[in-house]
């Protein structure tokens, strides 16, 4: 769940509603946070957890020795010059929008589709066709009409969406359980496209301290509160994790402790996704963007 708004821009400008635009998924035009982006953070933070920075990147001359006891690179993967590659053990895909707040009249709503909720895990009982003109709500709403955003559309109540068992009791589904909308997939891109948080900025010149002159952009970002799911595979195929309990030092973890033990891949993944919880992912995270909290997790 996105603590904060997220920004994780495409690289480039453009004429339009926006001067940054964030990622998006080519078919359905709807925002994502790439793979590459969650992995590339989870091994900064992890790293920085072990005490062993230069294992967070290309590791052209990463220096040491007993590259197969470090966990960090076990996990990863990593390539030098002078000992070739590594391939790492984690795999983890695009994260997706799972559910998107928008306000509305009856405030706030957490809005998805059927497919996108059966893909994750979900399920919907007694479920109704959706048309572009449709909404089905597990709100208790009286009137005929319910709006999204600046959308006004046909209300219908009764949605019963069943979690995966590992969150069915969890207090932070339960408080938006008997919020939930769904829509057409035609619509959820244009509902979540007309909805994301825009900014404005400006850049400061460092000698006055005043705004630059013609230096004004916009940029949006994914808002906060917007839950996101993506699939993560260990394919430990060695089976030889060097189990880890203390810091890195001298080329040994013999430092201070770590306050938990890894015993896999997974521990070490785990531990680099619970720092983004504190220092966030992306662009703009000086400027309070970027932080996002591990909530659940589930075989599907």
């Amino acid at each position: 769940m996105a603590l904060d708004p997220v920004h994780i821009g495409t690289g480039q400008s453009q004429l339009g509603r926006v001067d940054n635009t964030i990622v998006r998924e080519p078919g359905t035009n709807i925002p994502k946070i790439p793979g590459t982006s969650l992995m590339g953070a989870a091994r900064h933070y992890a790293s920085m957890k072990y005490g062993k920075l230069e294992a967070a990147g290309q590791h052209k001359t990463l220096k040491g020795k007993n590259h197969e006891k470090c966990p960090i690179i076990y996990t990863f993967g990593t390539y030098t010059e002078t000992e070739g590659g590594q391939q790492g053990k984690i795999s983890i895909s695009d994260a997706q929008i799972l559910l998107f707040p928008v306000n509305s009249i009856a405030g706030p709503l957490w809005v998805s589709t059927k497919e996108i909720l059966e893909t994750a895990g979900f399920s919907i009982q007694d479920t109704v066709e959706i048309f572009d003109e449709n909404v089905f709500t597990s709100m208790n709403w009286e009137k005929d009409t319910l709006n999204l955003g600046w959308l006004s559309l046909k209300a219908i109540t009764g949605l019963n969406v069943v979690p995966p068992h590992t969150i069915k009791e969890k207090d932070e589904w339960n408080s938006i359980a008997s919020r939930l909308s769904i829509v057409s997939p035609k619509l959820f891109s244009q509902i979540v496209n007309s909805n994301l948080e825009v900014r404005t900025s400006v850049a400061i010149k460092p000698e006055t301290g005043t705004a630059e002159d013609k230096a004004l952009f916009t940029y949006e970002a994914i808002p906060r509160t917007t839950w996101l799911f993506f699939d993560v595979v260990q394919d430990d195929y060695k089976n030889e994790f060097p189990p880890t309990e203390k810091q890195y030092k001298d080329g040994d973890n013999e430092g201070d402790s770590l306050g938990e033990v890894w015993n896999s891949p997974i521990d070490v993944l785990n531990a680099g996704f619970h720092l983004i919880e504190y220092l966030g992912i992306g662009g703009m995270v000086t400027r309070g963007f970027g932080r996002m909290k591990k909530m659940y997790a589930w075989e599907v």
